[in-house]
């Protein structure tokens, strides 16, 4: 089986986001999924671009990865313009029930805590209402689960209760009784408008600092948000190779996927594509989760052995952070970053006589200084 990995640019500056599209099988008989819908100029991108190269055909797997409004908001567009069989997302407020201890007010009902869960996420509440008037199959994604040719090696049902009170926009959590079941993350608040300018003031004046082969300076430890760490992880294994996407997962849900992968005898470090997680930014990875997943640092001029496509927006100064970029090619990648251009993996499909190569992006010697 061959798996066609597509990925279409979202967003400009500071907005980045993910919206990909996948074939798989042959290409005479093939099926089509989309991983995350980007945003609302994203859905309608989605759906040019399928009824342009796949004209009537249908859609078999929808995925979101997580419930953030730059990988949510296209999708709404893809189910209400296109033929599709099955939507995977995590419904929040239907996790009502068993995570109700774990929030800081002991007085909700579960009836309550999940009207007001539903009320915080409602692009997600959109997507689940469109999915369900038209009749689609509505699954949760979690670890074991198979969609297609791709199995689910992260979140695991169990971690995810833990981290829905942790997400940005849910009530305040228990921390006390969540770090008594070992998952407590520091819970983010969502950033001012003030803050934005901020960092895009700080982005800026960046201090830059050399960086050679072997001397590595991505530091292990990064912390992304609860809600990242929520997202789906899935591994696929065809006959051009295997295949990692990663949504915005940071250092623990892919420490969580190489144990459900290794648990399952499911190979590592012999990807021929893997998606760079949560579009370069060097709080998802580290040299330690890098080494497992991906493999060791490989001699310098070692060659290629496998792709990293990065969804980055364009005339952005932060995605991808050139440490992560070099942390990819040193064990081994040809790294690629949209930046406002759709970006292809054939992954044993022809060539499409309307596509160039993509230029890879190159190691670089001065790197971004950590605050």
């Amino acid at each position: 089986m061959k798996c066609e990995i597509e990925f279409l640019p979202v967003g400009t500056g500071s907005k980045p986001g993910d919206a990909i599209v996948i074939r798989y099988g042959e290409p005479h008989a093939y099926e089509l999924m989309i991983v995350d819908g980007g945003t609302l100029d994203s859905g309608e991108a989605l759906v040019n671009h399928i009824q342009t190269f796949f004209p009537g055909h249908g859609v078999s797997h929808v995925v979101l990865t997580h419930p953030d409004a730059d990988h949510a908001s296209g999708l709404r567009t893809v189910l209400e313009q296109l033929h599709v069989s099955n939507l995977w997302l995590h419904v929040p407020w239907l996790h009502a029930a068993a995570t109700r201890p774990y929030f800081q007010n002991k007085n909700w009902t579960d009836e309550r805590l999940s009207a007001a869960i539903r009320k915080e996420y409602d692009i997600v509440g959109s997507i689940f209402d469109t999915a369900s008037a038209r009749g689609l199959r509505i699954f949760e994604p979690f670890a074991g689960a198979a969609i297609g040719p791709f199995t689910v090696l992260s979140p695991h049902r169990a971690i995810y209760d833990l981290l829905l009170p942790q997400f940005d926009r849910t009530p305040a959590p228990d921390q006390p009784a969540i770090e008594a079941r070992g998952c407590w993350l520091q819970k983010q608040q969502p950033p001012s408008p003030l803050g934005a300018l901020f960092e895009r003031a700080v982005a800026k004046v960046q201090k830059w600092v050399p960086e050679s082969w072997t001397a590595e300076r991505l530091r292990d430890g990064g912390m992304t948000s609860a809600s990242n760490e929520s997202s789906v992880v899935l591994y696929g294994a065809f006959e051009h190779g295997r295949v990692l996407l990663t949504g915005d997962a940071g250092i623990w849900a892919l420490s969580l996927a190489a144990h459900h992968a290794e648990q399952n005898e499911l190979t590592l470090q012999q990807f021929d594509f893997v998606q760079v997680p949560h579009h370069g930014s060097r709080r998802n990875v580290g040299p330690t989760i890098l080494n497992r997943l991906i493999g060791p640092i490989q001699p310098q001029g070692a060659g290629r052995r496998f792709n990293a496509f990065i969804s980055a927006p364009r005339d952005d100064d932060t995605h991808p952070r050139k440490m992560v970029v070099n942390a990819f090619m040193r064990r081994g990648a040809s790294v690629v970053a949209t930046q406002g251009s759709k970006k292809i993996y054939y992954g044993g499909f022809p060539q499409r006589a309307s596509y160039s190569d993509a230029p890879t992006l190159d190691f670089a010697s001065q790197v971004e200084e950590y605050d």
